[in-house]
């Protein structure tokens, strides 16, 4: 199997990273101007939202919205953490439960122990691993979780990697107190690349690599609606303000399993249309015409072509009228807002 490539450009003035796998888009991470997920601020309570269990607060980038909140007083000082982009006229979405995460380490600092990704199952790394850990971490109350990535790293990299986080995340839970202010910014795409796409690559940094490297290609496909699938079926994908339609059609084919063909190669296309073109929130899938019997392979299909997507979704069901719903985390903004 050839090497991924990882390419860092821009698009028109956004810094923007790719991920081409076999000459094929398979990610793309986009700056908007926006707060990135993963910002913290020192926040202000401004006002609890009755019936909804939320209030809303004050940060140098505009009112942000707290779920779940017990305890807390109008005037408060509080660190929160942006979590997703938020939607058009909506405010920032922010969580308490912070995370300071980097290429082999996250440091938690409301969630003591250590823990390693269960992905690593030799013993005697895990074993290494904790050895680090604890070496690292011992007299700290906060938690860390080291990272798949951590599997065949160097122990003087994780090492430094590990306190870096864990200093920043001292510093900023010692300043907690004050007028609203951002404490710390969210990766941009350059950062986020080498943070999360860790896999053997060749990375291509040179000015114009978007454009040698095919990527330019690819967002002009990812432009329009239409994602062509295997045996002549399409997919069209539309965003609208309330949810995102996905209409599967079958195309050429008039055979009777070509219902099924087609939906199945929806499920495996879905997660890599959905990454590249930053769309989530609510969506609702219109099938090709298929037999009920065949939605349990369908179901099984999207399930296991999700599973190894980065993006949190929740696959919701089916409707009475026989279309499949999922809802997936905004953690990424709409590509259409950063194409020319």
């Amino acid at each position: 199997m050839s090497r991924d490539t990882i390419v860092l450009d821009h698009i028109g003035t956004l810094e923007a990273a790719a991920l081409m796998r076999g000459g094929r888009l398979e990610d793309l991470l986009v700056d908007v101007d926006a707060p990135r997920p993963g910002t913290i601020y020192r926040a202000i309570a401004d006002r609890p939202i009755k019936g909804q269990g939320g209030m809303f607060l004050r940060t140098p980038d505009g009112p942000a919205f707290l779920r779940q909140v017990k305890g807390l007083a109008p005037g408060q000082a509080l660190l929160v953490q942006v979590t997703g982009y938020a939607e058009p006229g909506k405010a920032l979405p922010v969580t308490t439960k912070l995370l300071f995460k980097s290429r082999f380490a996250i440091v938690t600092p409301d969630a003591p122990g250590l823990n390693i990704s269960r992905s690593i199952r030799d013993e005697a790394r895990r074993d290494a691993l904790l050895e680090i850990a604890h070496g690292e971490m011992g007299g700290e109350a906060m938690g860390l979780i080291l990272r798949s990535s951590c599997d065949g790293a160097e122990a003087a990299e994780i090492a430094e990697d590990i306190r870096a986080m864990a200093d920043l995340a001292a510093a900023v839970m010692a300043d907690s107190e004050g007028e609203a202010e951002v404490l710390t910014e969210g990766d941009g795409p350059h950062q986020l690349a080498w943070r999360d796409w860790t896999a053997p690559a060749d990375v291509v940094t040179s000015a114009g690599g978007f454009e040698q490297e095919g990527v330019l290609d690819a967002l002009e496909v990812l432009s329009g609606a239409q994602a062509p699938l295997s045996a002549g079926a399409s997919m069209f994908i539309e965003p609208t303000r309330a949810l995102v339609a996905v209409d599967v059609n079958t195309g050429g084919d008039a055979t009777p399993a070509a219902g099924l063909k087609a939906n199945l190669s929806a499920a495996r296309e879905l997660p890599r249309q959905l990454r590249l073109r930053g769309l989530s929130g609510q969506i609702t899938l219109d099938l090709a015409p298929m037999a009920k019997k065949d939605r349990r392979q369908f179901e099984q299909a999207l399930r296991a072509a999700f599973k190894g997507d980065a993006v949190d979704t929740a696959l919701v069901g089916w409707t009475p009228l026989g279309h499949f719903e999922l809802q997936r985390k905004r953690d990424r903004a709409p590509l259409e807002t950063a194409l020319p």
